[in-house]
Parts: structure tokens; C-alpha cells; sequence
């Protein structure tokens, strides 16, 4: 019943003008703003909660075969949202491509954003509570401790963790 349920949300978010590829799977309360800038892959998972803030209408998020959103997650993309395929995202992770400018003098509220691309490699693992800040590219392989911010650019098969994260060891065969 629940599998059914959630390919039913995925159906009905395709209906909306996502592109989503066959057995994706959405949890209950999943939230995409402005769906038809949204391309999912096959056999995708969101769990419950996830929300897909898309803030623009030209930007892009597209997410890879095989991936896993976990529970609470929110991706705020104003620009572009890179994730590959086979990637884990742990629950309440945070992912955004823009930041607010604060320049004295002006309400911050007023100076608008500037953004730069995310992009997340293909078999990533993001540990629980992760942020993930503009620009920042995670190489293939990679692995991101839980309660990490990412704020830098990670190597491919990097484990990195810490605030700001930084690569603790690389991953052996």
C-alpha cells in the first residue's frame, strides 16, 4: 500500500510537469515548487517531508537514477542542482545554491541573492543534517559526515566531516 501510494504521488507530480522516470517513489508531505523545472531519475525515493524549493523559474534540478532523499530534507535552488545517480542523502539535509547579499547601507532584505551551481557526484553519501552551501561541488564517491557544512569544493572519493567540512581520509578499494 505504501509503495503504491508513493508511486501514485510521483504520477501526480509528473501531471504537474516533473519529469520523473519509472518506480520513483514520493513520501507523504512532499512539497516541489514549480515541478517542471524538476527532472528525477529512475526508481528515485523521497521520503516523507522532503520539499523541493525552486525559487526561479529558469532553474534547473536534476536528480540521477537510484537516489535517495532522505526524510525532512530541503533543497532551496534559485540556479542549478546537480545530484548523480546511486546518491544517499541522510534526513533534514539542506542544500542551497544562493545566498543573501548583505552589503552595509541596504536592508538585506532588499539586496537580493547571488548564486552559484551545486553539483553532488554520482554514489555519494550525505550523512543526517548535512548543509550544503552554494557552489560547492562533491566529488564521486564521496561520503560527508553527518552535521557537516560543506562550503568548499570535496575531492572525489573524499570522506570529509566538520563544520566547515574538510576531507578526513580517502576511500580504499
Amino acid at each position: 500500500m505504501k509503495l503504491s501510494c508513493g508511486r501514485l504521488r510521483a504520477s501526480w507530480h509528473s501531471k504537474l510537469g516533473a519529469e520523473i522516470d519509472r518506480k520513483c517513489t514520493l513520501g507523504k508531505s512532499v512539497r516541489i515548487d514549480r515541478p517542471t523545472c524538476l527532472s528525477l531519475g529512475e526508481r528515485g525515493t523521497f521520503e516523507d517531508n522532503v520539499w523541493i524549493k525552486i525559487v526561479a523559474d529558469h532553474a534547473k534540478v536534476v536528480i540521477g537514477d537510484y537516489c535517495f532523499l532522505g526524510r525532512g530534507s530541503e533543497f532551496d535552488v534559485s540556479e542549478e542542482l546537480t545530484i548523480g545517480h546511486h546518491t544517499l542523502i541522510g534526513p533534514n539535509v539542506f542544500i542551497t545554491d544562493h545566498n543573501h547579499n548583505f552589503e552595509l547601507g541596504t536592508l538585506i532584505m532588499d539586496q537580493g541573492c547571488a548564486s552559484a551551481p551545486v553539483s553532488i557526484g554520482n554514489d555519494v553519501w550525505i550523512g543526517a543534517n548535512v548543509v550544503i552551501l552554494p557552489g560547492v561541488t562533491i566529488g564521486n564517491g564521496s561520503v560527508v559526515g553527518a552535521g557537516s557544512v560543506v562550503a568548499s569544493h570535496i575531492p572525489e572519493n573524499s570522506i570529509c566531516a566538520g563544520v566547515p567540512a574538510r576531507v578526513k581520509s580517502v576511500r580504499k578499494a
